[in-house]
């Protein structure tokens, strides 16, 4: 099994990725950021953002379709 930190992002879910993001937040915030690290760790954040961005536009669109189908069945 795959440690949520390394997961692919593909394969990492909404709450998995907004806790890793938080993670990676605290990291940056710190006074000893490891600088050998930091390009590596703000790509992954940018991934991790577009993964959280990528689930709430699908979530959002699930919740449209179910919203136009209870809208369809008043008619």
């Amino acid at each position: 099994m795959t440690d949520d930190a390394t997961a692919p992002t593909a394969e990492i879910g909404y709450a998995a990725a907004l806790a890793e993001l938080d993670t990676i937040l605290r990291e940056l915030e710190g006074s000893d950021v490891d600088v050998d690290r930091l390009a590596d760790r703000v790509a992954r954040a940018a991934d991790l953002i577009a993964v959280c961005r990528d689930r709430i536009d699908a979530a959002r669109l699930r919740i449209d379709d179910v919203i136009a189908d209870l809208d369809a069945g008043v008619d």
